[in-house]
């Protein structure tokens, strides 16, 4: 099977796109992951289809994890996606709205510099205070949030010092978060309206650079311990720092945006294994 396709590159997060509005293109969980292989494939951390929407929306974003399986969205990769989407619309539109299994995702193109900000879903399924038993051997503080695929976040004053392979892999396995599993994110308070974070992502199985979604649940618990205001800055390990902004209402989070950069890198022809 033969595939064009473009490479992109949120805040560090890469991604394989594929333009399917012709719903020509059906990939197997193993075509996937060997698109996304770095040594065998392209190289992703996931995979992002477009495809016709069914609700009147701009499109439908399917997403894929690295290991080939399908989640609800990725907050960098939706910034992508509308990057791309706009795209094959001549770059004429200046604000998009596309659907995930999260909900539908709006996107606008502020100012001149090439950023992205997309709104995410309302978050949803808030938990503060889980005292865990992870990889090292302590008990820790563990906060969860949904916005828009599942989050844990552990907030320390030494993120560089994290083993994150073993520490993140025993929350994203960890009982609590059964049975799917969730995210892992290690953040590192700067000032009051600043963090820093490590990601430990689900389906990836390993650190990425940045996780848009990780960001907005980082920022958001933030919030809710320390009555932090919007927007929160947070830097991630690509490097790059990136704005979230929210609004709350009753105790309620909403209107939850994400802002920063995405690029196209390449764009190519792969001859994938039937």
């Amino acid at each position: 099977m033969s595939l064009t396709f473009t490479k992109m590159n949120g805040a560090g997060n890469d991604f394989v796109v594929l333009d399917n509005r012709d719903g020509s293109r059906s990939l197997s969980h193993a075509q996937i992951a060997h698109l996304c292989d770095r040594h065998r494939g392209v190289g992703a951390d996931g995979l992002m289809l477009v495809e016709p929407p069914e609700n009147g929306a701009t499109a439908r974003m399917r997403y894929y994890n690295a290991d080939g399986g399908e989640a609800e969205m990725c907050g960098n990769g939706a910034r992508c996606f509308a990057k791309f989407l706009n795209r094959l619309h001549d770059d004429a539109l200046t604000d998009l709205s596309f659907e995930t299994v999260a909900g539908v995702i709006g996107a606008t193109f502020p100012g001149s510099n090439g950023d992205v900000c997309v709104q995410l879903s309302d978050p949803f399924d808030l938990k503060l205070g889980q005292e865990l038993a992870l990889a090292d051997g302590l008990n820790h503080q563990v906060h969860s949030f949904n916005t828009g695929v599942p989050h844990a976040v552990v907030f320390g004053n030494a993120i560089d010092a994290v083993d994150i392979v073993p520490q993140g892999a025993s929350v994203r396995h960890h009982e609590a978060f059964a049975p799917k599993g969730t995210n892992a994110n290690f953040a590192e308070v700067l000032d009051p309206q600043s963090l820093r974070i490590r990601t430990y992502e689900r389906g990836v199985e390993d650190e990425t650079l940045a996780c848009g979604t990780g960001m907005a649940a980082c920022a958001l618990l933030h919030a809710e311990l320390t009555g932090a205001t919007s927007p929160i800055s947070v830097k991630v390990a690509g490097g790059d720092t990136l704005s979230i902004g929210f609004t709350k209402d009753s105790g309620a989070y909403q209107n939850v945006t994400l802002t920063g950069p995405a690029d196209f890198v390449f764009e190519g022809t792969l001859t994938l294994p039937v």
